[in-house]
């Protein structure tokens, strides 16, 4: 993506090493879902707790499109997500819950694994976002485990929207939730549409 800019080369020992210390995606549900009892900061909880909702009711009722269906079917060989996160974000918590469906429906020819950003800075620093660490970043492998494209922290419609409203002192205090009715509006189509196109090798 063009505002995405590749920091430094990546030795491919290290980039084996962090999928191998990558979480499943039930795996990072249960580790929110700890991470919310034992939190002590009452906004943090606030934020890890609205995420839950978002995904819980992503994860119930969320269907791919059939461009997505059809991309994971022309799949030839095995790839290997790796995904940057944490449980505050919001974007992440509308996302995750589609990587995971689509990861779910390839059947075995997508592995996913999540990792938290501020624990894997090293790799983050390797996929910054107009200079920062924005997340949730899709790093996709290829069946050696070479990287081959990334992708995040959202669609390019929503990543304008953020730059728009965050150019305006009044927007700015609010553009989370206008951020967020985008996406219940938008129901994810935009995340599966270039997700497929990162599929297409």
């Amino acid at each position: 993506m063009e505002n995405v800019t590749l920091q430094n080369s990546i030795n491919p020992n290290d980039i084996k090493q962090y999928f191998k210390n990558g979480v499943s995606y039930d795996q990072y549900r249960k580790e929110m879902e700890s991470g919310l009892e034992s939190n002590q900061n009452d906004d943090m909880r606030n934020y890890i707790e609205l995420n839950q909702h978002r995904m819980n009711r992503l994860d119930k009722k969320l269907a791919l499109s059939q461009e997505m269906i059809q991309s994971i079917n022309s799949l030839k060989e095995k790839i290997y997500w790796v995904v940057l996160t944490e449980h505050w974000c919001g974007d992440a918590a509308q996302i995750l819950p589609v990587l995971a469906k689509i990861a779910e429906q390839s059947e075995g020819k997508i592995e996913l694994k999540l990792l938290y950003r501020d624990e894997n800075l090293g790799l983050m620093d390797n996929f910054l976002t107009n200079g920062g660490r924005a997340i949730p970043k899709l790093i996709q492998l290829n069946d050696k485990l070479e990287i081959k494209k990334h992708w995040g922290p959202r669609p390019k419609t929503a990543q304008e929207l953020v730059i728009f409203l965050k150019s305006n002192p009044e927007s700015a205090v609010t553009y989370s939730e206008q951020l967020h009715k985008w996406y219940a509006k938008n129901n994810q189509l935009d995340i599966q549409k270039e997700v497929a196109t990162l599929l297409q090798f």
